[in-house]
């Protein structure tokens, strides 16, 4: 098949690419390289089978493909809220753009929501029919609304225009490739272990999130994309943390001697963050399968490759968590 991937040179849609890329497909990768990197594709630069296109999906673009996977989009604090003006835009101009692609030549368009929709959850774990708790007004709006829109566009062009749909609802994502500045817990954790820093921890650390590994997101999205449900569906890894738990087993893994320094929780925040994937393994047969300890060896490795001042102080047991 032919397969557009938006946001393809990013950390998740690199990922993805690789896969397809694996399988046979033929994939188009369209990226502005706001938050992307060329050399998260640079292994199939030049490819028979491999086209990159430097391309801002707010503009429409013509391409005849089978299969649009939407993922264009910063989906870190730090960069969604660097511009919200040109987040919202790419979550409602950007999706109106590819399902009007996807309109056009009949292809199956999968939207990657976010767990984001579901704001600061009052019902704990979140299933697909919980309908959220989030501030139009905050500063995470851009994001969280933009996502919620664009499921909203989707949903009505499938309804309106019979265009075959799937909507992924992302939950905390991690691995190799995430960029050193995105702002996000894992990320932030790990490089300021790398480079001898007191580890940030908001508020009490209390707060909670599920850390799913990008391989398998990936097999998730592939799985929903050429599967018979439209969705919403979650895709995360069910398994729930504390904020501070994660920082002491990086500290453990990184650098033992690590302080951790205690900030003000950041505004909208969500208390717990949990999803249910019963959806996703009764239709999908989909289970996450790379524990955290095992995933974050891996994406530690990673960031020592490209961040790392200094050895990690690492020892050959990997802690439990």
């Amino acid at each position: 098949m032919r397969i557009l991937v938006t946001g393809g040179a990013g950390f998740v849609g690199s990922h993805l690419i690789d896969r397809l890329m694996e399988e046979g497909q033929e994939v188009i990768c369209v990226d502005n390289f706001y938050t992307g990197n060329k050399r998260n594709v640079l292994q199939w630069i030049n490819h028979p089978r491999f086209e990159v296109i430097r391309h801002d999906v707010t503009d429409p673009i013509r391409l005849e493909v089978d299969q649009i996977y939407h993922l264009a989009c910063p989906a870190s604090p730090v960069h969604y809220q660097y511009n919200p003006v040109k987040t919202i835009k790419t979550n409602v101009m950007g999706t109106l753009n590819m399902l009007g692609l996807a309109k056009r030549v009949k292809a199956r368009f999968l939207l990657a929501s976010t767990s984001e929709v579901y704001g600061d959850p009052e019902i704990h774990p979140q299933t697909e029919d919980y309908r959220g708790n989030v501030n139009p007004i905050g500063i995470r709006s851009c994001y969280d609304e933009g996502k919620r829109v664009a499921e909203t566009l989707a949903f009505d062009y499938h309804r309106q225009n019979d265009v075959d749909i799937r909507v992924a609802r992302i939950f905390n994502t991690y691995g190799p490739r995430m960029l050193e500045n995105d702002g996000r817990v894992v990320s932030n954790l790990v490089v300021q272990a790398l480079k001898g820093q007191p580890l940030t921890v908001y508020g009490d650390g209390s707060q909670t999130r599920s850390f799913c590994y990008v391989s398998d997101l990936v097999d998730g999205l592939i799985r929903l994309m050429n599967g018979d449900h439209i969705g919403p569906v979650n895709l995360g890894n069910p398994e729930e943390y504390t904020i501070l738990q994660l920082a002491e087993t990086v500290q453990k893994m990184v650098d033992p001697d690590a302080k951790v320094r205690f900030e003000p929780l950041p505004q909208d925040d969500p208390r717990r963050r949990q999803p249910d994937i019963t959806r996703a393994q009764t239709w999908l047969g989909w289970q996450p399968t790379v524990p955290l300890s095992q995933g974050l060896r891996i994406t530690i490795d990673d960031f020592q490759s490209r961040v790392g001042d200094r050895p990690a102080k690492t020892s050959a047991a990997v802690p439990s968590i």
